[in-house]
């Protein structure tokens, strides 16, 4: 876990990574739920029979919204943030899903700090450069830039 207390200490982290994180469980029911939230209910992710006899995976697969949607909460569990009074999420860039999330599978992420861009006035932008990583695959499963403001 990298704990930041100010700007400073997240300008001194450019370049560096936090993470990994801890693996998170991508179960049928959180794709079920996802898909029940969204609308998106492709059979690919929420019929399962019919995704292990049709599916060129083999079986179910998460939605690669929903692997991204998991960012907040792997993120919180590489970074820290101390003395901040808001933080929001500005953007994504890049996002690219490069390889299914079976049902099942287990997923973390690393993050390297691109850019802390003062805004004044206790604000501050950062850049990450997430990798999602699956549990015993040898590439990533979705790789892109988060952008968040934080106010100190």
């Amino acid at each position: 876990m990298q704990t930041f207390t100010s700007i400073e200490a997240l300008k001194a982290f450019q370049g560096k990574e936090a993470g990994p994180g801890d693996w998170h469980q991508v179960t049928q029911q959180a794709v079920d739920l996802f898909a029940q939230a969204t609308g998106d209910d492709q059979w690919i992710h929420v019929d399962p029979e019919r995704a292990r006899r049709e599916s060129p995976f083999g079986g179910p697969v998460a939605h690669g919204l929903l692997t991204l949607s998991l960012l907040p909460m792997l993120m919180a569990q590489v970074t820290q943030f101390e003395g901040v009074r808001a933080r929001i999420n500005y953007g994504l860039n890049r996002v690219r899903f490069t390889a299914p999330v079976p049902v099942g599978a287990r997923v973390r992420v690393r993050a390297v700090l691109q850019d802390a861009d003062d805004e004044g006035q206790g604000g501050v932008k950062v850049t990450w450069a997430v990798t999602f990583e699956m549990e015993g695959a040898s590439r990533p499963v979705c790789v892109a830039e988060s952008l968040a403001k934080l106010y100190f």
